[in-house]
């Protein structure tokens, strides 16, 4: 007979080995809405390890968490414990509208980091991405491709980093509105690092030739507003976002130059130094054009941070310059509210009037009428440098005692795909896809179809990533071509 003391730890070994084998078959699930998606966890050494068993937080304010890896900032997010969150074992992270959960302290090293993650209880689908930093937190850059949560059963996503110095992850909710994401078994595998790297070898990140922006990140995000404009279909379709992040904006009042802002029927990056968005992005299709008139509520965004500068509707009184949408009025009729959304001083840059009032305008019409014809299009519309020439005519740098920087160029992008469902993957390197960069002047052609130009182009000039959501074989074609219809 076996000693007493033999035999417990026999069974408590079989036990624990019991329990990691149904765990590991709980999140070998794999997703096939990611880019990064592998068959199952890469064996290997770990550096870090998060089921989120341990540590307590049960309000989705702001706030860090000591978890049994260290320290975690959890924004919009809360430890979950109930019958309807997604999880393994008697706890999981829940994010909601588009919250974060951000390592304060650093790994050693990452091959591949997995993620496994579920929606909560009868929510619909979320989108999420994985980021990561190199530099104690300063700046981040995205890890592969955006993944979409739709089923309640934990699925995994594989993520390759290939990061052998120390790193720190950041997953941030992007789409799905107030539905509830949670997010469990989160690890860091040190197996297939080749030494001597800090950029991550994922498969759909930066591009041969892009040009991809680090954004400042420190401190807590703070909660963002749900996008109930809705999302349709099982791949987050109409997210504003769908198309990815193209500066890397946060919610983050550290962030106050790339400052994402969901104002339910766009998302924004604020620049609040130039008191003007860097880009606004939006989805429309033939629900959000109805009859509902032009409101002309021009008035300050009272969501800004606290301490932050109003733009008000008088800030470009006398200027020469029109206050001009970025979201257009005429994208957004299918209700008072939804039309007034798009009166925000925040949704405004200074534009020369006949850029606005004609081939602006022009374009944007042009736009509505594809709609209109059984299209659907994700449009991300921005502005860069400084100095336009109004109706006053000379160069004007800022307007509002230098509060409102007047840009040199305005752009947009537009991609058009006949209506459905399951939007990224109906996107190829045949879809349409029209860019046009135009000078923020008042002597512009009214013919917007002159100023057309790259993708490719724009980021070269802006500095970010456009379309980043789409695999990276698309992007490269679609990007560079120069449309001609």
């Amino acid at each position: 007979m076996k000693p007493l003391a033999t035999t417990l730890l026999v069974l408590v070994t079989a036990s624990a080995f019991i329990a990691c084998r149904t765990k590991a078959t709980a999140s070998s699930v794999t997703d096939p809405a990611s880019e990064n998606v592998a068959t199952s966890t890469p064996a290997g050494a770990t550096s870090l390890s998060e089921n989120f068993e341990t540590g307590g937080k049960t309000s989705y304010a702001a706030a860090d968490v000591t978890l049994s890896s260290g320290s975690w900032t959890f924004d919009d997010a809360l430890i979950g414990n109930l019958p309807a969150d997604a999880k393994t074992g008697s706890a999981a992270a829940r994010i909601r509208n588009i919250g974060s959960l951000t390592m304060n302290f650093n790994a050693n090293g990452a091959g591949t980091v997995s993620i496994s993650h579920g929606t909560y209880g009868s929510d619909g689908s979320s989108t999420w991405q994985l980021w990561y930093s190199v530099n104690n937190g300063k700046t981040y850059k995205q890890a592969g491709g955006m993944v979409t949560s739709s089923s309640n059963t934990l699925q995994t996503a594989v993520f390759t980093l290939n990061v052998s110095g120390t790193v720190r992850l950041s997953i941030r909710k992007i789409g799905g509105g107030t539905n509830r994401l949670n997010i469990d078994n989160i690890i860091i595998n040190t197996s297939g690092v080749t030494g001597g790297t800090t950029e991550p070898g994922n498969t759909n990140g930066d591009k041969p030739g892009g040009n991809k922006t680090d954004e400042t990140t420190t401190g807590h995000h703070a909660p963002g507003k749900g996008n109930t404009g809705g999302t349709k279909g099982s791949t987050g379709d109409n997210s504003h976002l769908l198309m990815g992040n193209p500066s890397g904006a946060v919610a983050s009042t550290s962030s106050p130059t790339n400052y994402l802002m969901n104002e339910t029927y766009y998302s924004i990056s604020y620049n609040n130094a130039k008191g003007t968005p860097n880009w606004v992005s939006w989805h429309l299709n033939k629900a959000d054009i109805g009859s509902t008139p032009r409101r002309d509520e021009f008035r300050p965004n009272a969501a800004l941070p606290a301490g932050w500068y109003q733009v008000n509707a008088a800030s470009y009184a006398s200027s020469g310059f029109d206050r001009g949408h970025n979201c257009p009025s005429g994208d957004r009729t299918s209700s008072t509210a939804a039309n007034a959304a798009t009166f925000l001083m925040t949704n405004m840059i200074p534009q020369a009037p006949s850029n606005n009032q004609k081939t602006w305008n022009n374009m944007e019409v042009y736009i509505r009428s594809l709609v209109n014809a059984g299209n659907e299009v994700y449009i991300i519309m921005g502005s860069y440098g400084i100095g336009g020439t109004g109706s006053n005519g000379g160069v004007t740098k800022t307007l509002d005692n230098g509060r409102v920087t007047v840009p040199s160029h305005v752009w947009k992008v537009i991609v058009v795909i006949p209506d459905g469902n399951d939007d990224i993957k109906r996107i190829t390197s045949a879809t349409r896809v029209i860019a046009v960069n135009t000078p923020n002047i008042n002597s512009i052609s009214p013919d917007w179809k002159k100023y057309r130009t790259s993708v490719d182009a724009i980021e070269a000039a802006t500095g970010y990533d456009l379309l980043s959501s789409l695999p990276t074989s698309v992007q490269q074609v679609i990007e560079a071509r120069i449309d001609n219809e």
